[in-house]
């Protein structure tokens, strides 16, 4: 049986690695983050939080040359 649990285990070492890479956990690492260095403000909304994020992606030089 414990050949099973590695396997799930390896399953989601993997999905969390993937969901690292491709920013699908951002908003949870916001929110770990806020808890831990802005304890008594209130955090935004994953609304809010994503047009944030585009907001600082797309405002200013977008090119490097």
């Amino acid at each position: 049986m414990a050949v099973g649990g590695d396997i799930a285990r390896g399953f989601k070492a993997a999905w969390r690695y993937l969901r690292e890479v491709s920013g699908d956990d951002a908003y949870e690492r916001y929110l770990a983050h806020h808890a831990a260095h802005h304890a008594g403000e209130t955090p935004l909304t994953p609304k809010e939080y994503f047009a944030e994020r585009q907001r600082r992606k797309w405002t200013g030089v977008t090119r490097c040359c």
